[in-house]
């Protein structure tokens, strides 16, 4: 089996020295224990997916420590998170940094933990799904943003992506990269494992009903989320389609993405889009077999644009920054018009908002940016460089203020 480097390394390593513990969260079969293996190899080495190792934890925290001295690193801490008082305590009586490493699937849940028992003395860290610069071996690590100091930099370590649609349908779970494996027995697993480890510690339900779920989800991916309608799909309440739309969440396996709020945009629809974080999983789960079939599917808009958005988001994390308050999509009517505008996203930065526009098309138009201008009504923003992310040869300015890239540019 051979190991992809991954893109968050150094950070990891510039914050175990500051901080006292780092958690590092992201879905499961993401990476996260095999990148702490490979880059703090001397760390001990705890898994509260074992239930014998969760009770020792819980009824004998001082034997278990005794057992599982500093440093270490412990695997699915959210479940036994108890144990963080007693870490707490434990870091409490040094000055050391980097005596805990902790990692685990439910990110808000264990923030939640975190923010009682560990406030101030943990770094938050998110790893994602591989990213195509990671596939690629690209060492540029700077998060996207559409700035043309941030595009001359990015062509200095550009390549060519050849086979964009196998890896979208294939996915970005490391095995599938390290290893050999059938991509539909893959995917089968992952789906029957996640739903016996973790869903059914969440929710009360059937697994045939919640697999209905997961793909009417999946068939969404790209869409603005409207519960009603999936609760009258799968047969259940909406209350239940929102909690257990929460759990996919916290689990890393969606992204709801937020609309952007003002005042000045007060025609604005207020509801959130929904994104897979993972385009093989959605494709599995939609029976989307093969990348051909993929590719001249009637999804294939929404699952490129559904790749765009978390490469893009995967480029924060692997800087280790937090993208929750710097990207947003629009969607609304201005006053000169009856029809609906959009913007894919808006990246937020330093007092300038980058409207973004995803298509899957190698002849992009100015008039596909229309909607851009909606952003000029916002009295404390600068409006900056548009851009159309698409399947385009080479960059191409389609006005002063647009740029056609290809996705090699993220």
């Amino acid at each position: 089996m051979s190991y992809i480097e991954r893109a968050i390394t150094d950070i990891l390593k510039k914050r175990i020295k500051s901080s006292k513990c780092l958690l590092l969260t992201g879905a499961r079969q993401i990476g996260k224990s095999t990148v702490i293996k490979h880059v703090f190899p001397d760390y001990n080495r705890a898994n509260f997916d074992d239930r014998l190792t969760r009770l020792q934890a819980k009824e004998e925290p001082k034997l278990f420590f005794l057992n599982n001295p500093c440093p270490l690193f412990i695997d699915e801490v959210q479940k036994e998170s108890d144990i963080l008082e007693d870490i707490k305590q434990i870091v409490d009586e040094s000055e050391e940094r980097g005596q805990f490493i902790l990692s685990g699937s439910q990110k808000l849940e264990l923030m939640k933990g975190m923010s009682e028992s560990l406030a101030g003395r943990v770094a938050v860290t998110e790893l994602s799904g591989l990213s195509l610069r990671e596939i690629y071996k690209i060492k540029f690590n700077r998060h996207f943003i559409p700035t043309e100091a941030y595009i001359k930099e990015r062509e200095k370590e550009l390549k060519h992506y050849t086979d964009i649609w196998n890896i979208i349908h294939k996915g970005a779970y490391p095995e599938l990269y390290d290893v050999e494996r059938d991509w539909q027995e893959f995917y089968s697993s992952y789906v029957s494992t996640y739903l016996e480890r973790d869903i059914n510690e969440l929710i009360s339900s059937d697994s045939i009903t919640f697999t209905k779920f997961l793909t009417a989800v999946a068939a969404r991916t790209g869409e603005m989320l409207n519960y009603a309608n999936i609760a009258s799909e799968i047969g259940v309440s909406e209350p239940t389609i929102k909690n257990w739309i929460s759990i996919l969440e916290r689990t890393g396996i969606i992204y709801i993405l937020q609309p952007y709020s003002t005042n000045a945009l007060n025609r604005a629809i207020k509801t959130p889009k929904l994104y897979f974080r993972d385009t093989g999983l959605a494709c599995y789960l939609t029976r989307w077999l093969t990348p051909d079939t993929l590719k001249r599917s009637a999804v294939a808009g929404n699952m490129f644009e559904t790749f765009v958005v978390n490469e893009i988001l995967k480029s924060y994390t692997n800087e280790g920054m937090d993208y929750k308050f710097n990207i947003f999509y629009y969607r609304g009517k201005d006053k000169n018009n009856t029809n609906e505008n959009e913007i894919d996203l808006i990246i937020e930065e330093d007092g300038f908002l980058y409207p973004v526009e995803i298509k899957m098309s190698g002849n992009p138009k100015a008039n596909m940016a229309s909607a851009n201008t909606v952003l000029d009504k916002i009295p404390d923003k600068k409006r900056g460089i548009g851009v159309i992310i698409c399947l385009i040869d080479k960059k191409t300015y389609l006005r002063e203020n647009l740029v056609a890239l290809p996705i090699d540019y993220i």
